[in-house]
């Protein structure tokens, strides 16, 4: 990889918020930006500043997904809530008892879905609810690209559930403790975060085989797809590891390319939409961005002590990359045309 263009910087397009709580999540709510704070609340960026919109009045928020105008928060309290772009707040389900929301996920269609320790709930658009009992603790959750189907991630592999059919579910397994699980855009890959420094992936097409992506000197806690479904981003490491699935094998046999190599691990990953572009933030506080074409990077935001990026969000056009860290700082940049 080429050397930095340590003299191309975009620190005075950034906006500085200050929602003054851990940043969970970061989604564009149609055109607004809105963070997801761990004290309960949904900040949303307007032209005469924050507003926040409390989601879990007597609790925290845990963990958040957002998709197009909406956004789901579940919480410690046991609520399950929706955020839309108008500012409507909606519980949209609960945990048996108020246990705590484990993860979230939800679909183009409208459906959500949400666990709590071995419970899982899938709620359609038209608000019919199935429940479905995880082999453990389901801790990752996601909808296939097409069609009605949810991936859950728990001890020893994941379940692919049709909740609107009577069929038991398929499990892939893998031995081992499966956090977090995505599904690649052209629906033919899943791939889990484990416990240990490691990546699990099933070919779903055409033979289940798997695929094993290690060498991680630290855990992975973000994942993120190229806009065409190419490569797969993490963190972990200091530098962006991100993984080729341009062939029906997937990264097998493959190297992954390191982006964004610095003294700093990474925490957080983000493609842009549309271009070859993937923003890298670190436990530093820093953000950059880093075009594929040419290995080159653009300083976003310089490292701050004790800021870390928990937080990374595009909207949908690609002009505005929103910004959010554990110490309740935040940002908003516009890229310039």
């Amino acid at each position: 990889m080429s050397s930095p263009v340590s003299n191309l910087t975009l620190t005075s397009h950034v906006a500085a918020l200050e929602p003054g709580a851990h940043v969970v999540a970061a989604h564009f709510l149609k055109d607004v930006p809105a963070l997801a704070l761990s004290d309960g609340t949904v900040a949303l960026a307007q032209a005469a500043g924050l507003t926040r919109l409390v989601a879990h009045p007597e609790g925290g928020i845990l963990v958040a997904a957002g998709i197009g105008a909406r956004l789901l928060t579940g919480g410690d309290d046991g609520r399950v809530v929706e955020v839309r772009a108008d500012g409507t707040v909606e519980q949209v389900g609960s945990a048996k008892g108020g246990a705590w929301i484990d993860a979230l996920a939800l679909h183009p269609d409208g459906a959500v879905a949400w666990s709590a320790g071995r419970n899982v709930v899938a709620r359609d658009a038209k608000g019919r609810e199935r429940s479905f009992q995880a082999p453990s603790t389901g801790r990752g959750l996601v909808f296939a690209p097409k069609g009605y189907r949810l991936g859950i991630a728990h001890y020893n592999g994941v379940s692919l559930w049709y909740p609107n059919l009577e069929t038991p579910a398929e499990v892939i397994d893998w031995k081992g403790s499966h956090i977090d699980v995505t599904w690649s855009p052209d629906g033919r890959f899943v791939v889990t975060t484990m416990q240990e420094n490691a990546l699990h992936g099933w070919r779903l097409q055409p033979d289940r085989g798997h695929m094993r992506m290690s060498g991680y000197p630290g855990k992975v806690r973000s994942v993120a797809w190229s806009s065409d479904g190419h490569w797969l981003a993490t963190s972990g490491a200091e530098a962006a590891i991100v993984w080729p699935f341009d062939s029906k094998e997937g990264p097998t046999g493959k190297a992954p390319r390191e982006c964004g190599v610095r003294p700093a691990r990474v925490s957080r990953v983000s493609f842009h939409p549309k271009a070859p572009v993937l923003a890298v933030g670190y436990e530093d506080g820093c953000i950059l961005l880093v075009r594929f074409t040419d290995a080159a990077e653009l300083l976003v935001r310089p490292s701050v002590a004790g800021s870390g990026v928990t937080a990374l969000a595009w909207d949908g056009r690609g002009s505005r990359l929103l910004f959010g860290c554990g110490d309740g700082q935040a940002g908003l940049l516009t890229l310039p045309a």
